[in-house]
């Protein structure tokens, strides 16, 4: 298969349950293996929208030159109530704490990862409508 291409497999644990492997090893839990709960598939997908906006936005202010000490992203789905039952709504809230972190800077980075580099939440821009919001906490340099 050509460089283009991406893949991954998922192996059934029985039950409900998988384990997801991508082709550099990396695995993940989809649903229940062994009693113990997993990701469910549509959260797989809301991760991947945390995911690819983190590593743009730590990215960006590593360029700028801002200290990041820590970076948490949580990102809500609201589904349609029908099937497919697609996600309709997203929300993303963004937590960062740094040392001398500036709004205009953190605005930036957000807007460039959310309009021009997350190809994840680019995708699911099309069905969803997709909010975020943002709080910036001090922590010592």
């Amino acid at each position: 298969m050509s460089e283009d291409w991406k893949s991954v497999v998922a192996e059934w644990q029985g039950g409900s349950g998988y384990i997801g492997k991508n082709d550099q090893g990396g695995r993940i839990q989809i649903g229940t293996v062994d009693g113990v709960p997993g990701v469910g598939p549509m959260e797989l997908m809301l991760l991947g929208v945390a995911g690819c906006t983190a590593i743009d936005i730590v990215n960006i202010l590593k360029k700028k030159r801002k200290y990041l000490a820590d970076l948490r992203v949580e990102v809500l789905g609201k589904r349609a109530e029908n099937h497919p039952k697609i996600y309709k709504e997203i929300k993303i809230e963004y937590q960062l704490w740094g040392h001398d972190l500036d709004r205009k800077s953190v605005e930036q980075a957000i807007t460039l990862s959310e309009e021009k580099y997350c190809s994840a939440s680019a995708m699911l821009a099309k069905s969803a409508k997709i909010t975020s919001e943002y709080v910036i906490f001090e922590s010592e340099g």
